[in-house]
């Protein structure tokens, strides 16, 4: 230090190049939780640089985040679709809920109109699932990645308050995406199927009987309760997978502690958002439950006022908490498996 070289003809660029190895080096020792201005430096492409292998990579990632988040909604939702079905059939009716009361109706709709009765709305589920699970999932990770950028944290290393951030923001970013589908899908699984034939027989029907806002009926609570519905899902399993790479001191949790994991966190974010489920199913099937079309006020001021609190506004939780940690273990252990294998097969 503070001596200087000078410089010989044809050596300026061995020095520089040392100067170049050195920083690298000293870069690769980092830990990665610690921001490396110099790293961030390198990453960025200057002026006149080719960023071509930087968005190829970013691509893929994409890509990877949009299959296995679709995989990963299709089985969770499959898995649970006679007790989701179940679920909705009481949200939206005045009908008292029990566990007892649950399993009759599974029972008598299988006698009455078959085993395949009970997945009655699953395409229209697919259809709104798949899409949504997989925006969900990928833009997850881009806003992780975001957050982690603006805050100097890696992804997975993120606060906890910008944590909650990202998983709220994936939700409603999904939610917005892929809203009539759910509207459409909640419309199947309370009528008979001579009302509906198929999915575009209900978009057709609504659309002419009621008015293609109706495909919005609804969007404002669904929204209200996707916020804290998915930013405490993401929340929850982000966290819970931190404290176990910290205190158990492995890297990765095994599949059954991932689907623990998951299962933790459907219950916490469904019991937070459960009263504005009711709510929107409420207000997504009143054209045809004869409830009427009213404000999310009204509907939850009705709701309560008729059937209380507890029986109203959480009526069908306890089957939410049957199918939601299911639902919601396999969906996360899915998506986080089929990341590892891609990257693998990738690599």
């Amino acid at each position: 230090p503070g001596l200087r070289c000078p410089q010989q003809p044809g050596m300026g660029n061995g020095v520089k190049e040392g100067a170049v190895r050195l920083r690298e080096d000293a870069d690769t020792v980092l830990p990665s939780s610690v921001p490396s201005k110099a790293k961030a430096q390198s990453r960025a492409p200057g002026p006149g640089e080719d960023a071509g292998p930087w968005s190829r990579s970013d691509h893929r990632q994409v890509l990877s985040s949009l299959f296995s988040g679709a995989l990963a909604g299709a089985l969770a939702k499959t898995a649970v679709a006679p007790l989701d079905r179940t679920k909705i059939i009481f949200q939206v009716s005045s009908k008292r809920f029990s566990a007892k009361e649950a399993f009759r109706l599974l029972y008598f709709t299988y006698l009455n109109e078959g085993f395949f009765s009970l997945w009655r709305g699953n395409s229209a589920t697919m259809v709104r699932v798949v899409p949504y699970a997989a925006i969900q999932f990928s833009a997850h990770e881009e806003y992780k990645r975001v957050l982690g950028r603006y805050y100097g944290f890696r992804g997975e290393a993120l606060p906890p308050w910008p944590r909650l951030l990202a998983g709220a923001l994936a939700g409603t970013t999904a939610a917005s995406l892929t809203y009539p589908l759910d509207l459409v899908r909640a419309r199947m699984a309370v009528t008979p199927k001579e009302m509906y034939s198929n999915i575009f027989h209900v978009f057709i029907r609504i659309s002419r009987e009621e008015g293609l806002k109706t495909l919005y009926h609804g969007f404002t609570p669904t929204v209200l309760g996707v916020i804290p519905y998915a930013g405490l899902s993401f929340f929850t399993y982000e966290t819970l997978k931190s404290l176990h790479r910290e205190y158990s001191g492995h890297r990765q949790p095994h599949p059954f502690e991932r689907m623990i994991f998951g299962a933790c966190a459907g219950l916490i974010g469904q019991s937070a958002s459960y009263p504005l489920d009711v709510v929107r199913r409420r207000m997504q099937t009143a054209g045809i439950t004869g409830h009427p079309r009213t404000t999310i006020a009204r509907t939850l001021s009705t709701i309560v006022r008729e059937e209380g609190v507890v029986h109203g506004l959480y009526k069908g939780l306890s089957m939410n908490w049957l199918k939601g940690p299911i639902a919601v273990g396999i969906s996360f252990t899915t998506f986080d498996l089929m990341q590892i294998l891609l990257r693998r097969l990738q690599s």
